[in-house]
């Protein structure tokens, strides 16, 4: 036998003892697998794995209340600084921090001061009211000026007020601080039981809005 013969025969009884190769697997759809373990991994760390924004974000189509606009939210912030600001003595109309409120308006004098207040707050925030930014002591004559200033908005079906607007009524003003969910208006008054103070009011009570900013 020539030793190419030696070498084929080595070569064949090698290759006899080897174990058949495993067929080569189907390739598996491009991303299949990295998905499905992606969505499986979401799954079980719930939403914090989505990100914040995903679990947060507003549904499209709805809304919440409006914010308050940036003059609004310096009024309002004003007013709330002063809830429970009292009379001395009660039905006196006056007091020493109710003296600072009467100096936002020009030519006032002890009376009735829920304009006063919120000609105060105004003036805080930066915007005073009136032409020449002098305040109220009327409430009739506010709502006239903002009705000339394209700031008056009439109550009625589908108003809504936003946070640090005027709320006006019959010879009495407020600050909305907030909408309610059944639709009532969170107001800050002045001159409400001798002192400023928090009300809940039904929309339907007012008769308009000054929109502030």
């Amino acid at each position: 036998m020539s030793v190419h013969d030696v070498l084929t025969r080595i070569a064949e009884i090698q290759s006899g003892l080897m174990p058949p190769a495993a067929p080569a697997s189907a390739p598996a759809p491009a991303g299949g697998a990295q998905f499905s373990q992606l969505l499986q991994a979401a799954t079980d760390a719930g939403p914090a794995a989505m990100g914040a924004s995903s679990a947060t974000a507003p549904v499209a189509g709805t809304a919440g209340p409006a914010p308050a606009t940036s003059g609004g939210a310096g009024l309002l912030a004003a007013a709330q600084r002063e809830v429970g600001v009292a009379e001395q003595p009660p039905g006196s109309n006056d007091s020493a921090r109710i003296a600072v409120y009467r100096r936002a308006t020009a030519g006032s004098g002890v009376g009735p001061w829920c304009a006063y207040f919120t000609s105060w707050a105004a003036r805080e925030a930066g915007m005073p009211l009136g032409e020449n930014g002098q305040g109220f002591g009327s409430v009739d004559a506010l709502y006239a000026w903002a009705q000339r200033a394209g700031r008056a908005v009439p109550n009625g079906p589908g108003v809504v007020p936003r946070p640090g607007d005027l709320i006006v009524w019959d010879e009495h003003i407020g600050i909305v601080e907030s909408v309610q969910p059944d639709g009532s208006i969170a107001t800050i008054e002045g001159n409400s039981s001798d002192r400023v103070s928090r009300r809940v009011h039904p929309a339907s009570s007012a008769l308009g809005y000054v929109r502030m900013g």
